[in-house]
């Protein structure tokens, strides 16, 4: 009987549908792990780390107008050399555990929709906590008074675009400024949008100078772990990059001091800046 669940499900009934709608919660309710804004690389099996080539870019090109070049001969160009680095992108393990009671019920969905929620709760904490590497910008005003503008969101596309990143960005914007960009823009309609989750479509609330916007609770000083009060972050999607190993797991297992079983959901993950230029972090930290 140790090796059956009270009810008298099995350890595989309740195994089976408690992972898949951890999974499915943990999918929907974070912004970034499907891959769409963060990028997600695997990491293999028995390795820890993830590097992320970063290749400089080579300078222009010259071009020879003539057949006979007196300073590089017949036919010949110079030769840019083209120099290359790595970021590392170092995994943990974020964990969330349940104890499930021999006494009463149980909603394996309700089970699987709390744990993978935390999941996702504490991995989009991460990957926000990383936009501290991004390129710092500074919001008109006194330190903590600095109101979000369009204007503030138009000059970091134009930083971005000034670094030469021509690919599609996002935005993520903070709750403690959300109010105040939408005040600015004065109530406009937005183009819509569809996403592939949850989180994403609730999350969104439009695109300004073509840059899909997204609202999150987590830029703040403290999931950031910053004092600079920070209030939207706008990058493309080789600005931050994240690596996983396995994706979201779940275990089950019987434990008698409990009376019942614990439920362990885990993500093995990590999140680093790859290239701090083709992001910006709009803060509010003005002297």
């Amino acid at each position: 009987m140790a090796h059956e669940y009270a009810s008298g499900f099995s350890l595989a009934d309740l195994m089976v549908p408690t992972k898949a709608a951890t999974i499915f919660a943990a999918q929907e309710s974070s912004l970034y792990m499907g891959g769409a804004l963060v990028p997600m690389l695997n990491c293999p099996a028995g390795s820890t780390q993830v590097k992320v080539p970063k290749l400089a870019k080579i300078a222009d090109p010259l071009v020879v107008s003539s057949e006979a070049d007196s300073t590089s001969g017949i036919g010949d160009i110079s030769v840019t050399a083209m120099s290359d680095s790595s970021v590392p992108i170092n995994l943990g393990l974020y964990a969330s555990r349940s104890v499930v009671r021999d006494l009463g019920g149980v909603d394996t969905n309700e089970i699987g929709r709390v744990l993978g929620n935390s999941i996702a709760s504490v991995w989009d904490k991460a990957v926000t906590a990383s936009f501290v590497g991004l390129t710092a910008q500074e919001l008109t005003g006194a330190a903590g008074q600095g109101l979000l503008t369009v204007e503030a969101l138009f000059e970091a596309v134009g930083t971005i675009r000034g670094e030469g990143e021509t690919g599609s960005l996002f935005g993520i914007i903070g709750t403690n400024q959300y109010a105040n960009l939408m005040k600015d823009i004065g109530g406009a309609s937005f183009a819509g949008g569809e996403f592939q989750n949850t989180a994403m479509r609730n999350g969104y609330f439009g695109t300004i100078a073509g840059v899909p916007l997204f609202v999150s609770s987590y830029i703040n000083n403290t999931d950031m772990g910053i004092t600079t009060n920070p209030a939207a972050a706008i990058m493309s999607m080789d600005a931050v990059k994240g690596a996983t190993q396995g994706g979201v797991n779940l275990e089950i297992s019987r434990r008698p001091e409990a009376v019942g079983f614990d439920v362990v959901a885990s993500l093995a993950a990590g999140v680093a800046v790859t290239d701090a230029a083709r992001g910006v972090l709009i803060i509010d930290n003005a002297a």
